[in-house]
């Protein structure tokens, strides 16, 4: 649930432009959070999984698992000096899924009581059996150890502890920050909060409770001409993590949003860039959106078998190319993990009680596995999951979602300097843009938020109106240096969508700047005239 702004200042007690003495939310959002907390505190999970899983097995169900979960949100935004608007929103509920005939069944509720555990389970094993009459090949799941465990993400401050009145202080701060540059016209602040709390259990005997917090500053910055009607904006390179409210204190946003200003000015005077062949050199917060686009999205064996095609393509990489497809150059290595500390996708275990783990995607450039899950690994003939299954809520069914899949650095203890020395034509980006990529994630064009002309191994002036146009493995074969693990950053997205009905996955893409090699740019303003 939000409120609009002017709901919030009639509410809260907020002066427009200014903060007053408020230090929570309205009365009104904090006693619907207090309802769902109280009822989430009544169920007895354990019992309740017993309920379920005792009921699927009397209804013959092969395999069955039970989902019970709480999750909370907040987000505030300002502009400028003035607050826009605060919203805090839950919901908790359970979800029972089956394996009977060979097939799924699946059905969830918001009621999280016996008797209704019960009606779902039996509402799951009817609409396995309903899809056992059209599934061409029997579901089978490749096995797992029993496991019970109790895991918390790497967090110090827990977000939803944290006053609003702090919260607010530090969105302003930055707007402040960006604003000091004379030339700057707006700037918009928000932050986002989420905390899922999930247990599963399932009739292979585990039981697993999950505490998992994450957070996202971010800013624009708009700069404004309007002699000539011209405008230029600068979002935040920090991103989100999986991490606490810590993360607003340790991170450097002041001085980036103050840095934000400045390049948001200095691109409305940039040079047009002039399109041809050009070394690229990649900061992690622009190359994250490059590898979840052209690496993660096309590594999902879902959508290499065309599970996805009706809705978000399918991909270049078939199963047969597995060991035996050239992705990049031999310093290229790609890491499927959910391990990553702060990252997004990071949990002790996945949703189908799967054991995080750690795992190559690529290794020395060649294509050498894919993401899965239990039923994925067993069609394809492998003993064992990635650990690559995930819903978005208890409401949503469990399919193939994308772990952090990041770029390992160099052994070494290259610099970016290192990299720009040996660029004698070439561009630097920062910060990720626009982008477009086909149904099977191998043609591509990618913007991002700042650009600088690299000449002779030495950093310039900066250009706008870039974008870099490639086919996925000539571009990974075009990298020939990269960052050593000084240079590592974690980038990522906190709603990646994929499946229908979509659904949301919050996923990392960790890297080192890299170094690309004769890579055609174009001029976007030139393409759209």
């Amino acid at each position: 649930m939000t409120t609009s702004r002017r709901s919030f200042l009639r509410t809260s007690g907020f002066a427009l432009g200014a903060l007053s003495c408020a230090n929570a939310f309205p009365a009104w959002m904090l006693e619907a959070e207090a309802a769902i907390d109280a009822a989430a505190s009544n169920v007895n999970k354990p019992e309740l999984a017993q309920v379920a899983l005792s009921t699927a097995r009397k209804l013959g169900a092969t395999y069955a698992d039970i989902r019970i979960n709480r999750y909370r949100n907040e987000g505030i935004s300002t502009r400028e000096r003035q607050v826009q608007s605060v919203g805090r929103s839950g919901s908790f509920g359970f979800g029972v899924r089956v394996l009977a005939g060979g097939a799924w069944g699946y059905a969830a509720s918001r009621s999280v009581t016996p008797e209704e555990v019960r009606r779902i389970t039996s509402d799951a094993i009817d609409t396995a059996r309903a899809n056992s009459r059209y599934q061409r090949r029997k579901v089978t799941l490749v096995p797992v150890p029993k496991v019970a465990a109790n895991w918390r993400s790497s967090f110090e401050r827990d977000p939803f502890d944290v006053g609003l009145e702090e919260k607010i202080k530090f969105l302003l701060a930055l707007n402040e920050a960006a604003l000091k540059t004379k030339g700057v016209s707006f700037v918009n602040s928000s932050v986002q909060f989420v905390n899922e709390q999930k247990f599963y259990a399932s009739t292979d005997g585990s039981q697993v409770e999950q505490y998992i917090i994450r957070s996202y500053p971010n800013f624009n910055v708009t700069a404004v001409d309007q002699t000539r009607g011209d405008f230029q904006t600068r979002a935040a390179f920090g991103g989100p993590q999986q991490l606490g409210y810590e993360y607003l204190q340790n991170y450097p946003w002041l001085q980036e949003a103050e840095q934000a200003g400045r390049d948001a000015v200095e691109k409305l005077s940039a040079r047009p860039v002039e399109a041809g062949k050009y070394d690229l050199v990649l900061d992690p917060s622009h190359l994250w959106l490059t590898i979840h686009e052209s690496v993660g999205h096309p590594t999902e064996l879902d959508r290499a078998l065309g599970w996805e095609a009706n809705y978000a393509g399918t991909s270049f990489l078939t199963p047969d190319k597995t060991g035996k497809f050239q992705f990049g150059s031999k310093i290229v290595n790609f890491i499927g993990d959910r391990t990553q500390k702060g990252g997004l996708a990071t949990v002790a275990y996945d949703d189908d009680g799967v054991k995080a783990q750690r795992w190559h995607i690529v290794r020395d450039g060649m294509f050498v596995d894919w993401q899965t899950t239990r039923d994925l690994a067993a069609l394809t003939g492998r003993k064992e999951s990635n650990g690559c299954a995930h819903a978005d809520s208890w409401g949503s069914v469990v399919f193939p979602r994308m772990p952090n899949v990041s770029l390992e650095p160099a052994k070494g203890n290259a610099t970016l300097d290192d990299m720009i020395a040996d660029v004698k034509n070439g561009i630097l980006i920062h910060g990720n843009g626009s982008y477009s990529i086909d149904q099977q994630r191998y043609n591509f064009q990618f913007g991002g938020q700042t650009f600088r002309e690299i000449k002779n191994g030495k950093v310039g002036s900066m250009l706008r109106d870039v974008a870099y146009q490639a086919r996925t493995p000539d571009f990974w074969g075009a990298c020939d240096a990269l960052g050593g693990g000084a240079t590592y950053r974690l980038g990522g997205s906190f709603n990646d969508g994929k499946g229908e009905p979509t659904q949301s996955n919050a996923v990392s893409h960790g890297c080192p700047p890299a170094r690309f090699r004769a890579i055609n740019v174009l001029n976007t303003a030139a393409s759209r005239s």
